[in-house]
């Protein structure tokens, strides 16, 4: 039997870690599950009701290492998670995404031995101004077992000098998540309670410090989703942060007053915001993970940057780069509305990945 220790910190590590916890319930003989949530995330909204909708167990260990700078977090969740390491001795620990819990919990196991395996390796936005771009390339360095989503994350691990005996490529877990969940979802009312059922409608994520620090850059992603809304409404959940800023900027009540049909919401658990999106006619993000996820369902998306580590949901799927000007994504909202792009699945997001997965950590052991 393994001793398999997940970490969590941040809610997309939440949708990435309950496929495979839930899989190992199914496979007692083979691996006892332990788990171990940082708090990198401690807002109860963006964490614990995640935790309920996923069905995820209460966390063996709560490291509760709240906000800070990177270095700070970085520091806090390495100096709380040795001593969990040490008393639990896993077979393996098990890391997911590029947030900077999964560099930290990585580095500690570097140094005390311990087999660490990276879930979602690989990919590459060839950007290092965003955090979570160094956080992937460090980690897929050091990490024993290199897990990938696409065959164009294995090339990256090739090209960088990974040993292929380190890389196994088992499909997408967010999209494990997502599948199982869809029809749970359906048990939500917010598409009523937001009086969008049978309206055409878009959805918006918006979060990332470059889009959302600079305030000419906010302004101008702002007047294109007023723009876009003149068409259809656009419902946009506001991240604590963005709210924050839009606040700070003198943004908020002019874009309410100028665009009625884009309405900002506080945030929505995991199953509201599945429903939400799951019937849109167009998302907006700077999210890499609604970037698969749209793809798998078919749906258009338009990513408000200037490059995207998961460049496969633009060769396969429906995914279109657009940046931040307001005029181009005006245009490719336009473009994706009238012309939504042929669906196209990537190879392995059927479901499966989490059983692959825990077939790769036993033939590694």
């Amino acid at each position: 039997m393994l001793k398999i220790l997940s970490v969590v910190g941040a809610r997309p590590n939440f949708m990435k870690v309950a496929p495979i916890i839930e899989a190992m319930k199914q496979r007692p003989r083979e691996f006892q599950s332990r788990l171990v949530h940082t708090g990198q995330h401690y807002d109860a909204r963006m964490s614990d009701s995640f935790f309920r909708a996923l069905n995820l167990p209460e966390p063996d260990a709560h490291l509760g290492v709240g906000s800070g700078t990177h270095a700070q977090q970085t520091a806090a969740v390495m100096q709380k998670f040795e001593p969990v390491v040490l008393a639990e001795q896993p077979d393996w620990v098990l890391v997911v995404g590029d947030v900077n819990s999964t560099l930290a919990c990585a580095l500690v196991c570097a140094k005390l031995l311990v087999k660490v395996a990276h879930v979602e390796a690989g990919l590459r936005s060839r950007d290092r101004t965003m955090p979570e771009e160094i956080n992937r390339l460090l980690t897929d360095q050091i990490a024993d077992l290199l897990l990938t989503t696409s065959p164009d994350a294995d090339e990256n691990l090739l090209a960088e000098g990974i040993p292929p005996a380190r890389i196994r490529f088992v499909g997408n877990v967010m999209i494990d998540s997502l599948y199982a969940n869809l029809e749970r979802a359906k048990q939500s009312s917010v598409r009523e309670e937001l009086g969008l059922k049978g309206q055409d409608y878009a959805v918006v994520t918006l979060h990332r410090p470059s889009n959302v620090d600079d305030a000419p850059t906010l302004a101008g992603i702002l007047d294109a989703l007023a723009q876009i809304s003149d068409r259809l409404s656009v419902v946009f959940p506001v991240h604590p942060r963005t709210r924050g800023r839009l606040q700070e900027f003198g943004l908020l009540d002019e874009i309410e007053r100028r665009a009625p049909q884009l309405r900002l919401i506080e945030p929505l658990g995991y199953l509201d915001f599945l429903r939400l999106y799951s019937g849109a006619k167009l998302v907006l993000t700077d999210s890499g993970g609604l970037q698969e996820e749209t793809t798998a369902l078919d749906i258009p998306c338009l990513t408000l940057r200037e490059n995207t580590e998961r460049p496969i949901t633009v060769t396969m799927g429906t995914n279109r780069i657009v940046g931040t000007d307001a005029g181009r994504i005006v245009a490719a909202a336009r473009d994706a509305l009238d012309a939504p792009r042929p669906p196209g699945h990537p190879p392995f997001w059927d479901g499966q990945a989490a059983d692959r997965i825990l077939n790769a950590l036993l033939e590694a052991r």
